[in-house]
């Protein structure tokens, strides 16, 4: 089997749930990782290791020179709460379907909306911190 074919059906089954995230995570404390380990831990499955997104089983937006990751707000809000198909990562949002949910710190949060913004054809040069994550956070309430 080539290396694409068994990408795209790791991708696939990395993207079936949260539950399987979960599982991948629970041997890498994620208190010790930055926002490289925890993209390719949890984003990657479905964003690909590129950031060029997928499309297939679902659709997987591109993360890769995309223009709206300009609002560095609009991320944390998205890994805060969630968007469409996409689960909320947020402390106190996220939601498990079948296992325990994969939940992000606010440091966590702005770690993998910094690398993000800083990899895969992304040039933005202002990064967010924890305590900006935070006061989004206070606002969905």
């Amino acid at each position: 089997m080539s290396a694409g074919k068994r990408s795209a059906i790791a991708a696939a089954v990395l993207c079936t749930g949260v539950a399987v995230a979960a599982d991948l995570l629970e041997s890498v404390p994620l208190k010790a990782m930055d926002g490289r380990q925890i993209y390719e831990r949890i984003c990657q499955g479905c964003h690909m290791a590129d950031g060029a997104g997928a499309v297939g089983a679902g659709h997987y937006p591109a993360l890769a020179k995309d223009p709206t990751l300009v609002s560095r707000q609009y991320m944390a809000l998205t890994l805060l709460t969630g968007r469409r198909n996409m689960p909320a990562f947020g402390e106190k949002h996220a939601i498990a379907f079948s296992g325990p949910a994969v939940m992000l710190s606010d440091a966590q949060i702005a770690a993998v909306i910094n690398y993000v913004r800083t990899n895969f054809g992304n040039h933005y040069k202002d990064s967010i911190t924890a305590a900006e994550v935070s006061a989004l956070d206070q606002k969905t309430r």
